[in-house]
């Protein structure tokens, strides 16, 4: 990842604001992201219902400008780039792909956000003569909330309970596992944020139906399938992403049972649990779970 300085802004690689060729003037959006209401009139009364308020996407506008003094052809090279690295077929013509906007402001750790990149113009051309273009950049964030520029990630086998030998009989009470602090258990995560955050899970094989599930909340993720040695599965559960991949490419979303909810399997702020299960008699199947930290403001 491009290291950032105050106030620049990585733009598909590129980086734009202080201290480049393309200066920011302007960012709206940073606020509070819009509201989906669904409020109800009082049919007989003044006032209303309220509904459930949900999140919406998060709209946000760059006014900048490509100034390389004297430079046209250095001008229109950078608008060319801006237009290439945000206009990727890799993410514009794949359904759940999401591109990143990374931010650095003083006396805050880059983050970003994942959504499209919707706009990218030159408002006027009427000075690109003289190096100077003026820019309105528009990205929308499907995920509202700001997530951590590093990602953080965790590697489970199947069998985590190696920091136990079992019992010997005879049993006495109270049983333990011999494992004074749980933080040094395999499985335990930490969401530094203040909201909670979407993993990624990624299940390499040979595994016959895996489950895994945060302890803390109960919600699990459950399919039932078999994977061969060499095969994997990835789920995303970002918003504007939801999708189970079977070797990269082939659909596997069928395969989750009813009760598995992605829209609800979080990793909670704080310290939580990860486990899972399933079956493989070789012992070499692994799971793989990532996430960034989630905050509500930048």
């Amino acid at each position: 990842m491009t290291t950032l300085g105050d106030y620049q802004l990585d733009v598909g690689g590129l980086v734009i604001g202080t201290g480049t060729l393309v200066p920011v003037a302007e960012i709206t959006g940073f606020g509070a992201p819009d509201r989906r209401t669904a409020d109800v009139d009082n049919p007989t009364d003044d006032g209303g219902f309220p509904g459930v308020d949900l999140l919406g996407t998060r709209p946000v506008s760059i006014e900048a400008g490509i100034r390389t003094p004297n430079n046209p052809g250095a001008a229109l090279d950078l608008l060319a780039q801006l237009q290439q690295v945000t206009g990727a077929d890799s993410i514009r013509k794949t359904a759940g792909a999401l591109a990143a906007l990374r931010v650095k402001l003083p006396g805050r750790d880059v983050k970003r956000l994942y959504g499209r990149w919707r706009r990218v113009e030159a408002v006027s051309m009427s000075q690109a003569v003289y190096g100077w273009i003026p820019l309105t950049l528009e990205f929308t964030a499907t995920d509202p909330n700001w997530h951590a520029d590093d990602s953080q990630a965790l590697v489970l086998p199947l069998d985590i309970s190696n920091d136990s030998e079992g019992f010997t009989a005879p049993v006495v009470a109270p049983i333990t596992t011999g494992v004074s602090d749980p933080s040094q258990r395999p499985g335990w995560v930490t969401n530094n944020g203040n909201e909670a955050a979407w993993p990624q899970v990624r299940i390499d094989g040979p595994v016959t139906n895996p489950k895994v599930w945060v302890v803390e909340t109960g919600r699990y993720l459950l399919l039932q399938m078999d994977l061969a040695a060499g095969e994997w599965i990835d789920i995303d559960t970002r918003p504007g992403a939801r999708w189970v991949l079977r070797n990269g490419s082939g659909n596997a979303a069928p395969a989750l049972t009813a009760g598995s909810r992605m829209d609800l399997f979080q990793i909670p702020k704080g310290t939580s649990e990860i486990r899972w299960t399933a079956t493989d008699y070789t012992n070499t199947c692994r799971l793989t779970l990532s996430w960034r930290d989630a905050y509500t403001a930048l």
